[in-house]
């Protein structure tokens, strides 16, 4: 066996241990960086260490610090509250809301399954009382969320431009993000149509009660059936369940009436803070991590009591997976993987089905294991291929890549789709499993298509 196919082996087996038992991914890959970059490499330790990525480091830090202050202080349930005054009683509007708010959430920073864990029990507290499709309703909070994550100053949106930059292929951000957010808003829509959206829609505003909108303990984690091999799922962990009191985001009793949803001067501060992070990024193309950190100081110093378990939520499981897997690609890289791979997939007949191949390997492992994970390491396998003369696109394959990798979260046993079931209510929860499995398995195998149709062989 060659080292190049050792090296590959060993990557698939962290997917494998880290989908089974509750090992953070990023701790193997770490431990695979150094066993096969010093056995099958050569390399000393520093080298390797070379390969960390420390301006990815910042940014993640420097980004989820941010969202968690803005989580403590209020200013995400201020929105929320916001959002659903807007719609004045139409129940039809809801699920659109709920869209809106995730994709807010995970376009200035939030993790995926975070948002997911902030929205998600007030979607399907709002579809139990209304009697709206709980599977509608999970399923448009997870769609959204998934539409903001590539933003050019969030999470998914960092990783996928920083591995293309790296590479030097050509970089276009916002496509990648225009197409994870019309892809995903298409869904939701077709969604809306086929699942009961129609008949909210005809519901008159006085036919209901006033809109309340339950009370978020935004600050303490989700429970429930999660992965937590997954680092997605552990950056909701265990720690900042003990520093949150170690209780489960819920739907308290008291339920305060829209009208008395006004901010404090705080929150109206911080949600100026994250209007200006994407100025000051996008705009004067400053270091997002270090923008990050000096806005989240400047709210700390406002009150620093407000930011007292922000640290603690920064998604460290979530980091040290990215950062692990992107140190286990540069080892890749230094034996000539990166390439090896790259020019076996470019050599089969067809560049079309090698990319198709390619969207396929995403959506199925992405499925089961972490999106972070399969960003870091499925796109720089595949940009020897986009380097070649294989006639596809580069601009056009990491969006349907990004899309086809990320939007197959819905299933149950990913962790987005893990909180929509745990926070369903009034529904039999064997039943729904297994119609978020059939969603799920659906959207694995036809996304794919979809998405190489649009994205490779139109416009090739």
């Amino acid at each position: 066996m060659t080292p190049h196919l050792l090296s590959i082996y060993v990557l698939a087996g962290m997917f494998v241990v880290a989908t089974i038992w509750p090992i953070n991914m990023g701790v193997l890959a770490f431990v695979g960086a150094f066993l096969v970059g010093t056995l099958l490499a050569g390399q000393a330790a520093k080298e390797i260490i070379a390969g960390f990525p420390s301006g990815l480091f910042l940014t993640l830090v420097g980004i989820t610090w941010l969202f968690a202050l803005a989580q403590n202080n209020g200013t995400i349930d201020w929105l929320v509250r916001m959002a659903v005054r807007a719609v004045r009683g139409r129940i039809g509007a809801i699920p659109w809301i709920m869209f809106v708010i995730s994709a807010i959430l995970t376009s200035v920073g939030a993790v995926s399954p975070g948002a997911v864990a902030i929205v998600a029990p007030i979607a399907l507290g709002f579809a139990f009382r209304y009697q709206i499709s709980p599977l509608l309703m999970g399923l448009m909070v997870v769609h959204g969320a998934q539409a903001g994550g590539f933003s050019p100053i969030s999470i998914y949106g960092g990783i996928t431009n920083g591995v293309v930059a790296k590479a030097g292929l050509p970089l276009s951000p916002m496509a990648t993000f225009a197409a994870s957010f019309f892809v995903n808003a298409a869904v939701a829509l077709l969604l809306f149509m086929v699942l009961g959206g129609r008949k909210l829609m005809q519901t008159q505003p006085e036919q209901i009660e006033p809109v309340t909108v339950p009370h978020l303990e935004i600050a303490r984690p989700a429970t429930g059936p999660q992965i937590f091999g997954d680092s997605e799922a552990e950056a909701l962990s265990r720690r900042i369940g003990e520093e949150g009191g170690g209780e489960s985001h819920r739907l308290v009793a008291e339920e305060p009436e829209i009208g008395q949803a006004e901010g404090t001067l705080y929150q109206i501060v911080t949600l100026a803070a994250l209007a200006l992070l994407a100025v000051l990024v996008l705009a004067l193309n400053l270091d997002i991590g270090f923008v990050s950190l000096t806005i989240g100081l400047g709210l700390a110093l406002w009150d620093p009591t407000m930011q007292k378990r922000a640290m603690a939520q920064v998604a460290w499981p979530e980091i040290m997976l990215i950062t692990g897997v992107s140190t286990y690609v540069a080892v890749l890289e230094h034996m000539g993987t990166i390439d090896f791979v790259g020019d076996s997939v470019a050599g089969m007949a067809s560049p079309l089905l090698a990319a198709l191949l390619l969207f396929f390997i995403g959506a199925v492992v992405s499925a089961f294991a972490s999106s972070t994970a399969v960003l870091g390491s499925l796109i720089p396998l595949a940009v020897p291929f986009l380097q070649g003369d294989t006639g596809v696109g580069a601009i056009g394959f990491i969006a349907g890549m990004a899309v086809a990798s990320t939007i197959v979260d819905v299933s149950p046993f990913s962790t987005n789709g893990a909180l929509v079931l745990a926070n369903a209510r009034g529904i039999d929860r064997q039943v729904f499993f297994r119609k978020l499995l059939n969603y799920g398995a659906l959207v694995t195998v036809v996304a794919p298509v979809v998405l190489w149709l649009i994205f490779v062989v139109l416009p090739g």
